[in-house]
C-alpha cells in the first residue's frame, strides 16, 4: 500500500537530511588544520516479508523468488576519513606536520574532568610560562609537557621529534624535549569533541605511544602545517547528488499521496 511508500520515502529523506548536514560540515572546515573528513554511511531497514524465497509451487517445486518489500533507510554511522592532508610549508619554528601516522597528544577538559586528547593539527605557540601549546581556542597543553627557555633565539624540531634551542652564547642547538606521539587500532572509532580533537573511545582502542619513527610512527616536518583533507570537488558534486536524491524521495512522497487520493474517492454503486 501508499503508506508503506510514505513511510520509505520519509525514512529517505531524513537520511539525506543527515548526510547534507556531514557534507555541509566538512565544507565549512576546509581551511581546519589537520581537519579529516566525514562520510555517511547508510543501511536499509527491515522488510515486509509477503512470499518466503524458496517455497514450493503447485508442483512441489521451490520457487526461485519471493516477494520482500523494504521500508526504508537510516543512517548506520559517520565514518572518518584520515587520508593525509596537503602539507603548508609555513616556516614557523612551532608548526608541525605528521608524515604518516600517528597524533599529538594534549591536555584538555572534557565533561568537567582533565583528559588527554589527540589530534593532528601541529599549529603550536608558546603560552605565558614558555610552555608549548595547541593554537586551538583553550590552549591545550603539550603532552609531555615541553618548555621554551624565554631567551631562545631559535627553535627547530628534528624529523624524530628532539626539540631543539640555540639560547645566547650557544655554540650549537641543545634539546630542551621529545616529542611524543599516540596511534591506535582504529582511528575511525575516535570521538570527535570539537577544537580539532578527538578522545579515546572503546572502538578506538587504548593508544600505543612512542617517538616519532618508531613503534609504526611517522616522522615530523617543522615549519609545516597539515591542511585539511577535505576535497572541494568532490564535496560539491556529492552535495548535488544529495540534493536529488532528496528531490526523487519527495516525488515518491508526491506519487504516494497521489495514489492514496484515488483510493479514497472510489465510490459504490
Amino acid at each position: 500500500m501508499a503508506i508503506t511508500a510514505l513511510q520509505a520515502a520519509a525514512s529517505g529523506m531524513k537520511a539525506l537530511d543527515t548526510k547534507l548536514d556531514v557534507l555541509a560540515n566538512n565544507l565549512a572546515n576546509i581551511n581546519t588544520v589537520g581537519f579529516k573528513r566525514s562520510r555517511t554511511n547508510f543501511e536499509d531497514l527491515l522488510y515486509q516479508i509477503k512470499r518466503e524465497p524458496g517455497v514450493l509451487n503447485a508442483d512441489e517445486e521451490p520457487i526461485p523468488h519471493g516477494i520482500q518489500v523494504g521500508v526504508g533507510v537510516a543512517v548506520s554511522g559517520t565514518q572518518l576519513n584520515f587520508e593525509r592532508g596537503g602539507l603548508d610549508t609555513t616556516n614557523q619554528p612551532l608548526d608541525i606536520a605528521i608524515e604518516g601516522e600517528g597524533f599529538f597528544q594534549v591536555r584538555t577538559r572534557f565533561n568537567g574532568e582533565e583528559a588527554v586528547a589527540y589530534t593532528r593539527a601541529g599549529n603550536f605557540t608558546r603560552n605565558a610560562n614558555g610552555q608549548m601549546v595547541l593554537g586551538n581556542s583553550e590552549g591545550s597543553l603539550l603532552e609531555p609537557a615541553i618548555t621554551i627557555p624565554q631567551d631562545a633565539v631559535s627553535v627547530s624540531v628534528t624529523n624524530d621529534g628532539q626539540i631543539l634551542v640555540q639560547q645566547p652564547g650557544d655554540a650549537e642547538p641543545t634539546p630542551v624535549g621529545q616529542l611524543e606521539l599516540a596511534r591506535f587500532v582504529n582511528p575511525e572509532g575516535l570521538k570527535q569533541i570539537g577544537k580539532n580533537l578527538y578522545i579515546e573511545t572503546n572502538a578506538s582502542g587504548t593508544p600505543v605511544t612512542g617517538n616519532p619513527q618508531t613503534e609504526g610512527m611517522g616522522s615530523l616536518r617543522g615549519g609545516s602545517l597539515e591542511e585539511s583533507n577535505v576535497e572541494p570537488v568532490r564535496e560539491l558534486i556529492d552535495l548535488i547528488k544529495t540534493q536529488r536524491a532528496f528531490e526523487l524521495n519527495s516525488q515518491s512522497i508526491q506519487s504516494a499521496d497521489e495514489t492514496l487520493q484515488v483510493v479514497s474517492n472510489l465510490r459504490r454503486f
